[in-house]
């Protein structure tokens, strides 16, 4: 029976995917988080807990683990556990990326230096230290801009600045997210010229250094600022088969530039001035539960596709089922508390709709982006086409009322 090192922070969205994958691999499960995690004794799971944010120290203890009780693959689900994964697994001599790879994907500067070495379009940038004249550094990069933290995720954040008073009011809303979340020394700010125009999301798999499309997204909801919730994500993409080509191929430079070599990664990209600007990408899969929208092959999800590779097993079939699909992020509207979601029945009624998790238990307080970190659920939608998918899921919204109490 193979054996399975999975690396499931305590915030994560997938932990009961990821599982269930595993399962259906008859695969046995190490879970290793950051919390003992309520799952682990319901599977018979045996459990390690770690600090993913000192990677250094969290690798240590995997490898001291696996030192005693060997695994097969160490496959991190999250942003927070890809450098000790890969850490760990070149000490234990396992399928991994290259360490300095994976670490540039936590770091915006580091990946915005890597990106520029492999002379991809990007946005320019400016690094702001605690003590750094931002309002300068951001007209040097031009107006707009865009104030950023260099290691959080999914937007959390992230805010556009239009002028010098925007800029100040911008860096200092950062930095208290920032203080907020990861208490001691303040970190640097990431400062990017604005880049407009439609923004995709590329979803793939490597594979000896080969990119492998597994999913390109649309991204059909504008997003322009002052913040960059996501919302609904549509695949097959509706632009031209060469605008496709083009995002692949910018997509696989933009992991040669990264060093990056084995496992999932997430792409974002914008198309301006008739090219395809990389914005981001991570060394995993897609976040939250928008994985659910995926399936391949014979009916395979995401995550026993990603544990195939992770366990060098082989895989029959990277083709994503034919139908169009989506996911819709439900977006926080406004903080408070969650009193409850209306609607709920009569949005899974709508033609197209295949599911809705609402992810947000009633009494817990809302945050909206750019503070918040997480979303109120997700909506999921097939179809025909991909504008068949996303009236469904603008249908099933519509059909929802969110009670907040202000807090």
């Amino acid at each position: 029976m193979a054996r399975l090192l999975l690396l499931l922070p305590s915030a994560t969205y997938r932990a009961a995917d990821f599982v269930a994958a595993a399962r259906s691999l008859g695969a046995e499960i190490v879970i290793v988080s950051d919390h003992r995690l309520a799952i682990a004794p319901a599977l018979q799971a045996e459990s390690l807990v770690v600090d993913f944010s000192r990677p250094q120290r969290a690798a240590a203890s995997i490898v001291a683990y696996c030192r005693k009780e060997p695994v097969d693959a160490i496959v991190p689900v999250d942003d927070e556990g890809v450098v000790a994964a890969a850490l760990a697994a070149s000490e234990l001599g396992l399928a991994h990326n290259p360490v300095e790879a994976v670490t540039a994907t936590r770091d915006k500067a580091a990946l915005r230096r890597a990106l520029s070495s492999g002379g991809l379009a990007q946005p320019s940038f400016r690094l702001a230290r605690p003590t750094d004249d931002v309002v300068g550094l951001a007209a040097e990069v031009g107006w707009p801009c865009v104030l950023k933290p260099l290691s959080m995720a999914a937007s959390r954040g992230v805010v556009r600045a239009d002028d010098a008073r925007s800029a100040a009011t911008a860096a200092a809303r950062v930095r208290a997210i920032i203080a907020e979340a990861r208490p001691g020394p303040m970190e640097p700010l990431l400062i990017e010229s604005y880049v407009p125009g439609a923004e995709l999301a590329l979803e793939g798999l490597l594979r000896g250094g080969r990119l492998e499309v597994l999913a390109l997204f649309d991204k059909p909801d504008p997003l322009v600022g002052p913040f960059f919730e996501e919302t609904i994500y549509v695949t097959p993409s509706r632009r031209p088969t060469g605008i496709q080509r083009q995002i692949v191929r910018r997509c696989a430079d933009a992991a040669a530039a990264l060093g990056l070599s084995e496992g999932p990664v997430h792409a974002e990209v914008r198309l301006h001035d008739s090219e395809v600007w990389v914005i981001d990408m991570a060394a995993r899969s897609i976040g939250g539960l928008c994985s659910r929208s995926l399936h391949f092959g014979r009916g395979v999800s995401l995550e026993e596709l990603l544990l195939l590779h992770a366990l060098d097993l082989p895989i029959d079939d990277l083709e994503r089922v034919p139908d169009a699909s989506g996911v819709m992020m439900l977006p926080i509207p406004e903080p408070g508390v969650l009193e409850e979601v209306r609607g709920v029945e009569e949005a899974r009624r709508v033609p197209g709709i295949e599911g809705l998790e609402i992810t947000v238990a009633r009494g817990r307080r809302l945050l909206p982006l750019p503070e918040g970190d997480r979303y109120l659920g997700f909506l999921f939608a097939s179809g025909e086409t991909p504008g068949d998918v996303e009236r469904a899921l603008r249908r099933a919204q519509d059909e929802l009322e969110i009670v907040i109490r202000p807090d």
